[in-house]
């Protein structure tokens, strides 16, 4: 069963969100787990893997915070590569987006050219 475009979209826009919500602020993956399902109905287990690979990419970083209720919090916060990620990412995305909003308002398409009827000379 083919993937709904909705689930494409998150997948494609979900490491730009991460880099965008660290970049207002450090936080730790449960917070951006809830901010991203609120936001955009991303589902909690798919922001762990991506955290430790955008760890593994030298995009964020992490230090660890004690929480006096319980253990210690892993905090993440963008390193420059992350800073640099997110400004080509974005840049990248509102490029994109104004392209399907040119296709989707009509304005990215050619004039109509008259297409000849049966007989009928042009």
């Amino acid at each position: 069963m083919p993937e709904t475009i909705e689930i494409q979209l998150k997948k494609g826009v979900l490491t730009l969100c991460v880099l965008a919500l660290l970049n207002r602020r450090e936080s730790y993956a449960y917070e951006i787990a809830s901010t991203l399902s609120d936001a955009i109905d991303m589902g909690e287990g798919t922001i762990y893997p991506l955290m430790r690979r955008m760890q593994s990419d030298g995009l964020v970083e992490t230090y660890l915070v004690e929480s006096p209720s319980g253990p210690s919090r892993k905090y993440y916060r963008l390193t420059d590569a992350g800073r640099r990620a997110l400004e080509g990412q974005t840049t990248e995305w509102r490029a994109f987006a104004r392209a399907v909003e040119s296709i989707l308002d009509g304005s990215a398409l050619p004039p109509a050219v008259p297409v000849a009827q049966e007989g009928v000379e042009p």
